[in-house]
């Protein structure tokens, strides 16, 4: 079976060396009082980029033999990806397409356009944007980075884990979004790599988590991509997903869900309490923590996994205002 090693972690963070931030673990004093072990918040929101994917996309692009980046990339993206892909891109002063659908909001949309990169909207879900990166493959020749299913990229998110490890030794317990699994399956695979007894738990949202829903099958299944304030998180895992289903499958120690109030929780405290400014993905092991869906009786290491959350939807979400129709 094709997986990625704590080996192949260890090689993508030489590869990226200078290229990402190592982002601070501090001790979150209202989380510790309210679970009573030490609370970790792992701050990767203050990656580059604004989010923990630089680390897959400078990896993956860091990768490329010299005449696939003279070749272009493309990928099919919620927004940060694309947002870290463009800015790899960059700086190698290569072509960079992104394919996105209609639910990404326009806050980083507008930050991919500045980046330089190409930007295609493509339907309504990722699997429509997916399609519209695959042709473009076929048709132009460009080069397939997508945003988890890829060794290089889920090594990259890997060098996450060794850092909260490395941060909070003796942890016994990592909270860490799951998605498409390219970040929950290198996370744990450095984490356990390191010290097999700390338990890791995927966290995401209960309105289309794919991944879970695959899990609970058994195989990869197709879900329904619906409105979410963790939009981050949307999206299928693939039906021919070749690395982050058995990954995930294999090395998380569970997963959970949360409701759209408890992911506004999450933001509000992030934001209250921690003087944290995070969007809804990032928000959704804090969010776990409040909601009393965890329990551990060692310290604990959340992460914070991005910011990039539209300022006028973060001001609605910290004053209360009721989020029913922004999740409709």
């Amino acid at each position: 079976m094709a997986t990625v090693s704590l080996g192949d972690i260890r090689t993508a963070r030489d590869r990226i060396a200078g290229k990402v931030e190592r982002t601070p673990a501090v001790l979150s004093p209202s989380l510790s009082e309210r679970l009573g072990v030490p609370v970790h918040l792992k701050l990767e929101q203050r990656q580059t980029t604004g989010s923990f994917k630089l680390r897959g996309a400078s990896n993956a692009v860091a990768s490329l033999s010299p005449e696939e980046k003279a070749r272009g990339v493309v990928a099919a993206s919620t927004g940060n990806h694309g947002r870290a892909l463009a800015h790899a891109a960059k700086l190698e002063g290569m072509r960079a397409v992104i394919c996105m659908s209609r639910l990404v909001p326009q806050n980083k949309l507008d930050e991919i356009r500045r980046l330089g990169a190409e930007v295609r909207i493509v339907g309504n879900s990722q699997d429509d944007a997916q399609q519209e990166a695959e042709r473009l493959v076929a048709d132009e020749g460009l080069v397939m980075l997508p945003p988890f299913d890829h060794p290089a990229i889920i090594a990259g998110q890997g060098t996450l884990g060794l850092e909260m490890i490395e941060q909070v030794p003796h942890a016994g317990l990592a909270l860490v979004q799951l998605s498409g699994g390219g970040l929950a399956s290198g996370v744990a695979a450095a984490v356990k790599g390191i010290n097999p007894r700390t338990k890791v738990i995927g966290v995401s949202m209960a309105r289309g988590a794919a991944m879970k829903a695959s899990l609970d099958a058994g195989r990869p299944v197709a879900v329904e991509e619906l409105p979410t304030l963790a939009d981050s998180l949307g999206g299928g895992i693939g039906l021919d997903n070749r690395l982050t289903f058995a990954m995930c499958r294999d090395l998380l120690d569970d997963v959970i869900l949360l409701s759209e109030d408890e992911i506004a929780a999450g933001i509000r405290h992030a934001y209250a309490q921690e003087r944290e400014i995070v969007e809804g993905a990032g928000a959704v092991g804090i969010g776990a923590l409040l909601a009393g869906k965890v329990r551990t009786n060692g310290p604990v290491v959340v992460l914070l996994s991005g910011r990039n959350i539209d300022m006028n939807a973060h001001r609605g979400i910290v004053c209360g205002e009721a989020i029913g129709e922004r999740a409709a």
